[in-house]
Order: structure tokens, then sequence, then C-alpha cells
């Protein structure tokens, strides 16, 4: 099967370094996403990376890692377990946008499990990932 992928951006008035602080703290995400809880199964190492952490919403628990982090700039994971896809990997990235704010762009790819349902799959993770980066960018505009 072939990859799909899918890119979502938004707009934060915010500083990178406060945007990444909320992207970085996998416990905050139930507060700016509709994800209703976190749970931290391993903790990152020094580097940021490694953290395993299981997000839950109604009956799905999607489990994550954490395998590239580059402060105020940077975060990336892969699913582990939760939804069937293959390979999903997502990256959030940061960028100043000149005026003080920052530019996210959360980009995926992943492959389906079962025949045909990849695009369906797409579909639902961009919408629930633009959710998430427009969650992001007003939770981080209250902080700063």
């Amino acid at each position: 099967m072939s990859s799909l992928s899918f890119e979502v951006g938004a707009r934060s008035a915010a500083a990178p370094a406060t945007v990444f602080a909320l992207l970085d703290d996998s416990e905050t995400w139930p507060s700016w996403t509709p994800l209703e809880h976190c749970r931290i199964e391993r903790r990152a190492g020094l580097d940021g990376l490694g953290e395993i952490r299981a997000f839950t919403t109604g009956k799905i628990v999607a489990r994550e890692e954490i395998v590239a982090r580059e402060p105020d700039r940077l975060l990336a994971y892969v699913l582990l377990s939760g939804i069937a896809v293959r390979d999903y990997r997502a990256e959030i990235e940061l960028t100043p946008d000149g005026d003080g704010g920052t530019l996210i762009r959360w980009r995926a790819s992943f492959r389906a499990k079962v025949p045909g349902s990849g695009r369906l799959y797409r579909g639902a993770l961009r919408r629930a990932t633009r959710t998430y980066a427009e969650g992001l960018a007003g939770a981080a505009e209250r902080e700063g």
C-alpha cells in the first residue's frame, strides 16, 4: 500500500517558545485538543526523545513516541498503536512569522492497514489535526 500524507497549518500571535512549551508538554494536550486524557508511559530522556504517551478519546487509546525534538522549532512523533494505520509519523514545525508570532505547520504520513480505507483515514486525521493546530495556536496566545 502506498503512503498517504496531509498537512495543516495555523498561526499564533504567540512566540515560538510559548507555542513549543505547550506542544512539548504532552500533559497539556487535553486542554487544547479534543483529547480527553494523557498518560505518560515513559518519560523522555535528557534530549527530550523517547517519551511514550497514551492519549484517550472515548474508547480509543492512541500510543505515540516522540522521535524528534528541536526546542522552539520541531516536534515529531510516531504512532505505536491505537488506530488502523501503519507507519504514522507526524512533524510539527514552528516558524517565526516576522510579527512576533508563529506559523504552525503540522504534517503527517501513514499507510492504511485495511485496503481502501486510506482516504477515509486521511480525511478524518486531517480534520482532527486541524483542530489540534488551531487549539495549540489559541492556547499559546492565552499563555503569552
